[in-house]
């Protein structure tokens, strides 16, 4: 019987396929110890909430922009007639004309639209940003104390602001090195433009793309946490951010050539096509962030919370006051003075 036992034992403690692979892998413990953060987080839930917001916003944006459209073709007339012209020619008949009437109703409540599209947009983007905030910070399961209300939100503010000044930066460099002045440099220095010299560009407009992006990933993972964190542990989850980011562009950019060709998906094709997107970078960032929360340099420098306070109860012992013990104890007494008296009678005098 005790040798079926020993076998057993053994079996029961070694370990299985994939804790031998994690001791044998430390990148893939690495990357097991980053999807149960993200498991254990609702890194999913947190990227639907993201996801929900972001699409809430872009009605308001598009507001302000008919707005902004409509102060722009106020100012140029003869720009507002031509678009008008195309759009007789191109749509003929009652539906033409419906089109240009209302473009002239938007174009006259364009102030009153500008207005509530900014108010909206201001709300959603508080919203937003405090999501995107609140699962960050989840991510990195950091202790947060509540500042209030007002500071709370002040900081979502300087959060959202700073934010779309590096994203602007970021596009704007991005279309500088991808569009048409590169190729005006080449020209100012003299430069033949060849087959060499445009995949040289290529490459250099693709690099500068990464670092910026790598860039943004790495404040966004750093220092939008409702508890900033240090640069330096998240410098690597944000260069794998910016690859997955700019791989994810171009299947975009591919699916979106792909089912514009026919009116079912030039109509939903990239409605899809944006949620799709937005979740899925959402659920890549969440991801990113808590793979540079499970580094063993974070873990060391990860708060460890107090143990909890000692509970120290007194614990009181009622004695058994059943006849039956109150007379053993008579019992007991009465022999021991019998033999105690006995002891003094046999003492010589």
């Amino acid at each position: 019987m005790a040798d079926t036992e020993v076998p057993r034992r053994e079996v029961a403690d070694e370990p299985s396929f994939l804790e031998k692979q994690r001791a044998a892998r430390p990148w893939f413990d690495h990357l097991v110890r980053a999807g149960e953060r993200f498991q254990a987080q609702q890194g999913d839930s947190h990227a639907g909430g993201i996801t929900y917001f972001s699409i809430l916003s872009l009605i308001p944006i598009l507001m302000v922009a008919f707005a902004v459209a409509g102060f722009v073709l106020v100012g140029r007339p003869e720009l507002l007639d031509s678009i008008q012209e195309q759009i007789t020619n191109s749509i003929p008949g009652s539906l033409g004309e419906t089109i240009n009437n209302v473009i002239e109703s938007a174009i006259d409540s364009r102030a009153s639209v500008g207005l509530i599209g900014l108010l909206i947009a201001s709300y959603a983007g508080l919203r937003w940003i405090s999501n995107v905030r609140n699962a960050l910070t989840a991510m990195w399961e950091n202790q947060r104390e509540s500042k209030g209300f007002v500071r709370t939100k002040l900081g979502d503010i300087r959060a959202l602001l700073s934010l779309g000044v590096a994203l602007t930066i970021s596009l704007g460099m991005s279309a500088v090195s991808s569009g048409s002045v590169a190729p005006q440099v080449v020209k100012w220095l003299g430069i033949e433009d060849g087959a060499v010299v445009g995949v040289v560009l290529r490459i250099l407009s693709t690099l500068l793309s990464l670092v910026l992006t790598w860039a943004v990933f790495l404040w966004v993972i750093a220092r939008l946490p409702r508890e900033p964190v240090t640069l330096r542990s998240a410098a690597k989850a944000a260069a794998i951010a910016a690859v997955v980011f700019e791989i994810f562009k171009q299947v975009g950019a591919a699916y979106l050539s792909i089912v514009s060709g026919g009116p079912a998906g030039v109509a939903f094709g990239p409605i899809i096509g944006l949620l799709v997107f937005v979740f899925t970078t959402s659920r890549m960032l969440l991801f990113c962030t808590a793979w540079a929360a499970t580094s063993k340099g974070s873990l060391e420098l990860a708060h460890v919370p107090p143990p909890d306070p000692a509970i120290i109860s007194p614990r009181v012992v009622v004695s058994d006051r059943s006849p039956s013990r109150a007379a053993a104890l008579v019992v007991t007494g009465v022999l021991a003075g019998l033999g105690f008296s006995g002891l003094l009678r046999r003492r010589p005098r």
